[in-house]
């Protein structure tokens, strides 16, 4: 069987959970260091999911890194079933989340009493670190996604 980069096990896939587990950090710390994020549904919904995202993705983090120091990667499909299932749906829900941030920043920035620019830049350095975290988080579920037909 042909190895997919990005796939669970291979040092592609450490990376992309390395930089989603950092993203998701980014946007959890920017969001909630000295803010009032939850005066507003969308933010304490971003907060929520960074919430879940960062040990989901340190913990495939571990076991790629685990995988490839071991050179055995994991190729079992009830548990390549179960990361592709949790990465797609944290995934939507993290696409779901820099979307809201983004538009109620955007909304704040354009609204007839705009925010204190300190607050409004944090919020949005947050949102993109989300939409970053985002896109990396596609990108590992859909080689992972790739990988699963052939086992």
């Amino acid at each position: 069987m042909d190895e997919v980069p990005g796939s669970v096990g291979t040092s592609a896939s450490f990376a992309l959970r390395l930089g989603q587990t950092l993203f998701s950090s980014a946007s959890l710390l920017f969001m909630s260091v000295g803010v009032d994020f939850y005066g507003y549904t969308a933010f304490c919904y971003l907060v929520t999911i960074m919430g879940l995202v960062i040990p989901w993705s340190f913990t495939l983090a571990l076991v790629d890194g685990y995988s490839v120091l071991v050179k055995c990667p994991l190729r079992q499909p009830g548990i390549m079933a179960i990361i592709v299932v949790g990465d797609w749906v944290l995934s939507i829900l993290t696409l779901a989340a820099a979307c809201s941030t983004s538009s109620v920043v955007d909304l704040l920035l354009h609204s007839n009493e705009p925010c204190p620019s300190k607050f409004c830049s944090r919020y949005q350095i947050s949102a993109t670190m989300a939409f970053f975290s985002w896109f990396l988080s596609l990108a590992s579920s859909l080689f992972n996604l790739w990988l699963l037909p052939s086992l």
